[in-house]
């Protein structure tokens, strides 16, 4: 059937189009390809335009040519219909082979006739998890979170240990042979020695690796498992041991010990907060803060089981399968690992504690390995074919070979973490709006409206750590441009999203001053429209 479709369809048919001007007849005659891929308006433009035909023309000439093309194609389907129907009558197709065909693609297509979907376990989980947090086992559920992050917080406290022990003998090894260099033994020796070294360090991290990956994934299976079982006794009013299974044991409340040296160090944090309006019109009310803190601080899981601690955690929890979400952005290079900077920083504060409803970060590396690997085959395809048809020059070729060398977790106040990619031309004080770090924040603000991400945490000069060469003149020039980017951003997310209220957080790095600090923070309620209070008095 498919030969015959060709043998109908695929052909070139003429146009054939007669007009007068004065008492002059003219013909116009087209040859078109069928089926017709163009729009039928655009082809006439340009045939309008090619031909130089006058305007009085213009709206007979579109809608004979909009007929032809119409008649031809109908004439086309109906003549392939008739070419089925005589290969189904004789036999040539066979009926159940078409039919179970056609039960596929309804089945596929159309919701009427499509399966109803099965939950899957996560999607069960999640809602027993939803429920359960909301019930009085919600404190439960985070002391069994925090006693199985102490769990693995040992486990790496050990491991660190043993490669730290494993390093310095390594290094009493190697500065014994440096020491018999050219005596005894020669540069062989001591590149035998080092390949050694490499390979017994590889050994014990893998063994390491290993046995964390094991343990978390029976934490998780165990966590999953009581968590559903709970849900269930909950369903059951009469179960008397109910009681008991959540009842809140301090005693029992497990805490990291210094020995392991592991404690983070808590420094003072700086914050202002600002309540905004923003809309031509309709107004819509967002909160702002400015902050001095490390971002990895709304990342980490606090050893410390404080009240305090335990209401951030808290609060997160409540809000994981909510349309109320939080979300930080990490500046990181283009390379897809966790090998270096603030994304091994993160991926070490990720790999703490287990992750009881995401995949690990690691296999979350891979999906996106995967998803950028093949947009860019896409990509490339698309430049090869503009390359074929003469549209690609030789910057682009370059630009294409530069590109192709550049190939969770509850966390404690967050819930999604955007990696954004940046190069040293932040650190410049001459960018612009149109700079790909800024457009890369605006994406990630209109994906904050399209799910549900209502607070936001953004690095406020686009850098981490300071430097020698960000002065408080670049400082105040970078902060005025992300201030007014962002403000630009949030007036169009209104339109995105029809205007709901949000939380924007701008972090600077610890290290940056008191006084620096004060002078971004004058200077925001400058560039926001900040609300004023009213104070209301009664006349006696």
């Amino acid at each position: 059937m498919k030969k015959n479709r060709e043998r109908f369809c695929n052909r070139e048919r003429e146009f054939m189009y007669e007009f007068k001007v004065g008492s002059q007849c003219f013909e116009l005659r087209v040859p078109l390809q069928f089926p017709v891929q163009e729009n039928a308006s655009h082809l006439h433009g340009r045939l309008m335009l090619l031909h130089n035909l006058p305007c009085f023309i213009e709206n007979d000439l579109k809608e004979a040519l909009s007929q032809f093309i119409e008649e031809e194609s109908l004439g086309d389907y109906d003549r392939d219909a008739e070419v089925s129907l005589a290969a189904l009558k004789s036999g040539e197709v066979d009926l159940h082979q078409l039919a179970n065909t056609w039960a596929k693609a309804y089945a596929e297509t159309t919701l009427e006739y499509a399966r109803p979907e099965e939950p899957s376990w996560d999607e069960d989980f999640a809602d027993v998890y939803h429920d359960l947090i909301h019930s009085p086992a919600s404190e439960t559920l985070l002391n069994l979170e925090h006693n199985y992050f102490v769990s693995i917080s040992e486990l790496i406290g050990e491991r660190d240990v043993e490669l730290k022990k494993l390093r310095e003998r390594q290094g009493i090894e190697m500065e014994k042979v440096m020491q018999e260099l050219g005596k005894s033994l020669t540069d062989q020796d001591v590149n035998s020695l080092a390949a050694q070294h490499f390979e017994s360090q590889q050994d014990l991290e893998n063994k390491w690796m290993n046995e964390l990956k094991q343990s978390t994934a029976i934490q998780k299976q165990e966590y999953q498992e009581w968590v559903i079982k709970l849900h269930q006794d909950l369903k059951n009013p009469n179960n008397s041991s109910l009681s008991e299974e959540i009842k809140v044991q301090p005693s029992q409340f497990r805490e990291s010990t210094e020995a392991n040296g592991r404690i983070y160090e808590e420094q003072r944090k700086l914050e202002e907060s600002f309540t905004i309006h923003l809309g031509a019109q309709l107004k819509t009310m967002h909160n702002l803060r400015l902050l001095r803190a490390d971002m990895l601080d709304f990342c980490k899981h606090k050893r410390n089981h404080r009240s305090g601690v335990k209401l951030h955690r808290l609060q997160t929890a409540l809000s994981l399968y909510s349309t109320s979400l939080c979300g930080l952005v990490l500046l990181v290079d283009n390379r897809i690992n966790s090998y270096s900077g603030i994304k091994r920083d993160f991926a070490t504060v990720c790999q703490e504690c287990t992750d009881f409803h995401f995949p690990r970060i690691e296999e979350q590396l891979e999906v996106v390995q995967q998803v950028v690997l093949y947009a860019r085959t896409q990509r490339r395809n698309k430049l090869k074919e503009s390359h074929d048809s003469g549209n690609q020059n030789g910057e682009s070729d370059d630009k294409t070979k530069n590109s192709d060398r550049n190939y969770l977790n509850i966390l404690p106040e967050i819930h999604v973490a955007f990696h954004l990619c940046v190069d040293d031309n932040v650190k410049s004080g001459n960018i612009t709006a149109r700079d790909p770090a800024i457009m890369g924040l605006r994406n990630i603000l209109k994906v904050c409206c399209t799910h549900d991400i209502t607070t936001i945490s953004i690095p406020l000069l686009l850098v981490h750590d300071m430097s020698e060469e960000m002065t408080i003149p670049w400082c105040l020039r970078r902060a005025e441009l992300v201030f007014k980017c962002v403000k630009g951003f949030m007036m169009e997310m209104a339109s995105w999203d029809g205007g709901i209220s949000r939380t924007v957080q701008f972090l600077v790095p610890q290290s940056i001053s008191e006084e620096m600090f004060y002078q971004l923070s004058n200077m925001l309620p400058q560039i926001f429209r900040v609300s004023s209070t009213l104070t209301l008095t009664s006349k006696h």
